[in-house]
């Protein structure tokens, strides 16, 4: 199995199971109506951890364009093959999101809202506050790459890598996801926002295009920053990567400040 097939694959999984259970909390008569919060990060950490068992042998089980291109940018993975994966991922994505609509045929003509179908294939903020919501997404995806890289340093019982990673992800959703529901996951965001438009779904409504640069952009920019983090700071103990670090978060809450002055 190639990299961009055990990619699609890996990230389908991710997506049947992280989406499938917002679509169970959300539809109406679904026998898991409003589970909650909890429950739903539960079930992306088994997704994630499900997705990373199912082609962890045939790939690097990155399932995340953030990952990728972090991963990439410190020389822990091969440039040439960044775009197979990329695309694996993207398809993987959107073709998990059409699968959830088929499980839940019966019950999108029995949900009037319009977000709540659109936020079982995509993420949305709980305030939207443009620059807020991207600094959340790049924190969250900051210490979901600086995180992997950390868990790969150490010697670990075989095959039980896959878990340790779905526990960083339940942390991060329990954690930093109320904000903008962590998508920190370009594909994750933007495949199945991309099936929401195409798909007959019954009173579907936009899909909140406008917002969408946010879940793409964001993970991006906070994956390379994880990872630069990783291999300048924490491996190398540069005090001049410290320093540059401390100057950006310190910019960053600069940044907050002045947009919560000019709301």
């Amino acid at each position: 199995m190639t990299g961009f097939y055990a990619e699609l694959i890996g990230t389908m999984v991710l997506i049947v199971f992280g989406s499938g259970v917002v679509a169970g909390n959300l539809l109406i008569k679904s026998k898991s109506f409003n589970m909650g919060w909890v429950g739903i990060t539960i079930a992306w950490a088994l997704g994630v951890t499900l997705g990373v068992y199912v082609v962890a042998g045939a790939s690097d089980a990155h399932l995340n364009p953030a990952v990728t291109l972090a991963f990439a940018m410190i020389g822990a993975f091969p440039w040439a093959e960044v775009p197979a994966y990329i695309a694996g991922q993207m398809i993987g994505a959107m073709l998990g999101a059409v699968l959830v609509y088929l499980v839940y045929s019966n019950h999108w003509k029995l949900t009037e809202s319009q977000g709540d179908k659109l936020g079982i294939f995509a993420t949305g903020p709980a305030d939207r506050n443009y620059t807020a919501n991207f600094i959340t997404e790049i924190i969250g995806t900051f210490m979901l790459t600086f995180g992997l890289l950390s868990i790969g340093a150490n010697e670990l019982s075989s095959g039980f890598n896959p878990i340790v990673v779905g526990l960083l992800i339940l942390a991060i959703g329990l954690s930093l996801g109320g904000p903008t529901g962590y998508a920190i996951n370009p594909a994750r965001d933007l495949g199945p926002r991309i099936a929401h438009a195409i798909l007959p779904i019954a009173g579907k409504g936009d899909s909140d295009w406008g917002y969408a640069w946010i879940p793409v952009v964001g993970p991006i920019v906070g994956g390379i920053a994880g990872a630069y983090f990783y291999d300048s700071v924490y491996a190398s103990h540069s005090v001049v990567g410290l320093i540059i670090f401390i100057v950006i978060v310190g910019a960053l809450v600069f940044v907050t400040k002045s947009s919560d002055q000019t709301a």
